[in-house]
């Protein structure tokens, strides 16, 4: 539930736009590079089908995606399953 959640919140909420609030400690820092800023705007342009500007925002949003869709559908199969040893008894 919680993947779903935050799915949906970075599809209607992310921010598209360069100037914003981040929680980031090196951004806070004054650094300008970090391996993890841009995810989760790249995650948001990735799933509104703008494959280029999630690409240049950060190379692995289309990694990170598979990853967090494969996560859900294996905890749903997960759930599943225990549903019905449960059913057994």
């Amino acid at each position: 539930m919680t993947w779903t959640l935050a799915l949906l919140g970075i599809y209607f909420f992310g921010s598209a736009s360069d100037h914003h609030f981040s929680l980031c400690p090196l951004d806070n820092l004054g650094f300008s590079w970090c391996p993890g800023c841009g995810l989760g705007r790249s995650l948001h342009h990735l799933m509104h089908g703008e494959f280029l500007v999630s690409w240049q925002l950060h190379p692995l949003g289309v990694f990170a995606l598979t990853v967090i869709l494969w996560r859900l559908v294996d905890l749903i199969f997960l759930i599943k399953k225990q549903k019905k040893l449960w059913q057994t008894y």
